[in-house]
This record gives structure tokens, sequence and C-alpha cells, in this order.
């Protein structure tokens, strides 16, 4: 019996471009006490990106689907088809390489590969929506002599970052990196990964708060702080509200952190398709004569940022609810000076009205690595073939 197993050492989530590192191992699980040799004829390797798509919301152009000759090999069932079997559309697929040819194996044997493939940097992210859903995985493919061939799918999870294009733009040259007279120069070159993270650091820090009066037909009811918005993968999302200076009564305020999937017009199974909204943090709190609070709303880990595609776009958002009183409401008398406690009973029933309002965000990947370390993605995946 043979056993194949593939695994990626280094997690399973990766950022577009980076190179993803995939260690086969071949086993003959035969005794040494037992005869007869593993003969493989051969094995290959291919990353696949298939596309899932709602038939009721969305129409997929041909144009974006990949014909089975550019996807794989066609032919008997000996070919190495890495999507055969597989649901959706396959809308990336890179080329195969061979790990080997006729390679034996005696009882008790190993031998192990390691496959080295670049992810595309125009290449979708790993995304689960209402209406579209894109995955990734390695397939390994390897056949005996004369036998079918036997597959082993690895997911995985990619994440992208715009304007990677061209890294050698983010790389310093000797002519605008600064110089030390006592040490030798070497020119570093900056890895897809070193970039990205500087990238996304620079994109996300903390710049000039940003403010917003909240009003309605009545008149103020507070002002809102946020603090910056661009937004990595497991930040949180910190902002203040000011009640002072309203002059409509608020008794209750939530905040909802949203993303909005909208399906492009060419690909719209009716033309007035609304967008889908997706609900994930809710911060909810009473602020009834509440002068100064804050929300703190974390971005999870397990999200997929923002991006655009010939198919889907989506965007971040958070969503605000504030229920305001149309009467006023009396608040406490100030203590008295014995300082004896006092206790304040609120209206059993108010005249309240509901207003809403969406502020925009840009959530941007993360640290691949981070990233793995939340996710419920396996990193191998094995069969065993029998003779």
């Amino acid at each position: 019996m043979l056993e194949v197993i593939a695994s990626l050492p280094r997690g399973p989530v990766f950022l577009a471009g980076e190179t993803l590192c995939c260690d086969v191992t071949f086993t003959n699980t035969a005794n040494e006490n037992q005869s007869g040799d593993e003969i493989l004829a051969w094995s290959s390797v291919q990353i696949i990106c298939q596309c899932t798509v709602s038939e009721s919301r969305v129409l997929l152009p041909r144009k974006n689907v990949l014909s089975t000759e550019e996807a794989s090999t066609t032919g008997c069932e000996t070919s190495f088809v890495p999507n055969k079997g597989e649901r959706g559309l396959t809308v990336l697929c890179t080329k195969p390489k061979i790990l080997f040819c006729d390679l034996k194996l005696s009882p008790g044997m190993s031998r192990s590969y390691q496959f080295e493939e670049a992810i595309p940097t125009d290449a979708p992210p790993s995304f689960r929506g209402q209406a579209v859903k894109y995955s990734y995985k390695v397939i390994v493919g390897t056949q005996r002599l004369e036998k079918s061939t036997k597959m082993v799918r690895v997911p995985f999870r990619v994440l992208v970052l715009y304007g990677l294009n061209d890294i050698s733009v983010y790389n310093e040259t000797e002519e605008i990196s600064p110089s030390n007279p006592f040490l030798h120069n070497h020119r570093k070159e900056n890895s897809v990964l070193d970039v990205a993270l500087q990238v996304i650091s620079t994109v996300t820090a903390r710049k000039a708060p940003h403010s917003y009066n909240i009003t309605n037909s009545r008149g103020r009811v507070a002002k809102f702080l946020l603090f910056k918005q661009a937004y990595k993968l497991g930040e949180d999302i910190v902002g203040m509200f000011d009640f002072s200076v309203g002059t409509v009564t608020c008794v209750q305020y939530s905040v909802t952190l949203q993303s909005e999937e909208q399906i492009s017009e060419e690909c719209r199974r009716k033309p007035s398709q609304g967008t889908a909204v997706t609900s994930y943090v809710k911060h909810q709190e009473m602020c009834l004569h509440t002068i100064r609070t804050h929300m703190n709303i974390p971005i999870p880990l397990t999200a997929t940022p923002g991006f655009i595609t010939d198919i889907v776009c989506q965007r971040w958002r958070l969503h605000f609810e504030f229920v305001t009183s149309l009467d006023d409401i009396s608040g406490p008398e100030s203590l008295p000076s014995d300082g004896e406690e006092r206790q304040w009973q609120g209206p059993s029933t108010l005249n309240v009205e509901t207003m809403v309002w969406d502020l925009p965000v840009k959530v941007f990947p993360t640290n691949p690595i981070h990233a793995s370390s939340v996710t419920l993605m396996k990193t191998s995946a094995s069969i065993h073939m029998d003779n």
C-alpha cells in the first residue's frame, strides 16, 4: 500500500504574490518482510482556484471561465485533471510541475519532494460570500502504471493586497539607501511579504482623527470621533461619542461592523438586484444622560478584506442606529449637600424614533502567519493507494 501526504509547513494562509511551499511525501507502508515494490509512473502538482456562484443571483460571463484545455489535460482517466470532481468553475490554474517520473519504492521506503509556486498577484482572494465563493487548493496527482490517477487536495487561504505587481518599486536602491562608511553596502531585496507588511503598516497608521456631526431633522444628536479610517484584519475599530453637544436626546445607540457584497452589473441575474449585507460584530449601549462614551469593535481575522473582481466587489462599513426621544426627559437633580444617595426613576414609556447612518471604512489584509493562527483549515492531507 502506498501513502501520499501533502502538507503546508508555513500554514494554510498566504498573500497573493508569495511563494507557496508544499511538502509531498510518498511512502510504501508495506513491512520489510512483505514483498512487492511500489512503482509510480509520475506525480505532478498544481494550484487551482474554483469559483462557485449562486445561480439565482449570478450570471457568470464565459470570459471568466478557463476552458478544459487551459485548466488540465483532457483524455482518459489516467490524465492529470486537477479540477476533476471540484464544484464550480476554474478561474485560476497554475502550470503543472512534475515531481518525478518512474519512482520505485521498496517496502518501508519513503521519498519526499518540495513543490514551490508563486501565487499570482492578480489572483482573487479567498472569499465565502452569499452569492460568490472563491476557494484555493493544492492538487497533487499521482499515478501507478496502468492505473487511474489519484489526487490529494490541500485547501489554503489567499489574502490579496493590491499594488504589489512590481515589487522592485519598494526595494531600496544604492542611490537612495543610507550609507555607512564602516560597513560594506549590500543591496537588500525585500520579499513580497516584507513589502506587503510595510505597505499595510503605512496605510493603516493612525493619522488625523475624523470628526462627524450626527444630526436628524430635529437637531444634533451627537459628535462621533473616529481615530482612523483604514484597518487591517485583527485590529480594533475604536471611536468616541460626545453627546454633550447634542440638542436631541439619544436613548440608545448601536454600531455594527458589516460587509457589502455587490455583484457587477454584467453578472447580475436581475438588473434590480440589491447588495448582500453580512454583519459581524455589534456594539450596543444605553446612553441616556451620558456625556461621553466609546465603542470598540474587533475585525475578525477570518474575514475577507475589501476587494474587487470582474464578478463581485466587497466593501466594509460601520452601520449606526440611534434611538432618539421625541420628548424631553428631565434628568436626575443634583445631589444634595448632605451626600446621601438618591435614586432616579426614568419614564416607563418613551416616544422614540430610530435613525440609521452608514460610515464606509477600509479593511486591509494582515500578516498571513497571524491569520493562520486562528484558522480551522488543516495544513495537510493524505490518501492511501491500494493495489
